[in-house]
């Protein structure tokens, strides 16, 4: 796919994000969007997110949320060298 068609499309896709108004409206769309595992394994990286915020360990987050150590090491990642989001939203 063209790199120009995708970059269109994502832009598309965080316009649509933005229209969200309640957690209802995020749930409708993320269960047309995402298959439930999808959206699970999504919930679990954001709250693994807000266990490193409060201090916890690895071995504390894999404990609590059985996300594989590469998962809990990504958004370690993300957190200290990412864009900022888990920092700005969690």
């Amino acid at each position: 796919m063209k790199e120009q068609f995708m970059q269109e499309r994502l832009g598309e896709l965080y316009e649509l994000l933005l229209k969200l108004k309640t957690p209802q409206d995020c749930k409708e769309l993320l269960e047309d969007l995402c298959t439930y595992k999808e959206v699970e394994q999504m919930a679990l990286r954001a709250y693994s997110a807000k266990l490193f915020k409060q201090g916890k360990t690895y071995s504390e987050i894999i404990a609590m949320t059985e996300l594989s150590s590469a998962t809990i090491s990504r958004v370690s990642k993300c957190m200290t060298h990412g864009s900022g989001g888990y920092l700005k939203f969690i």
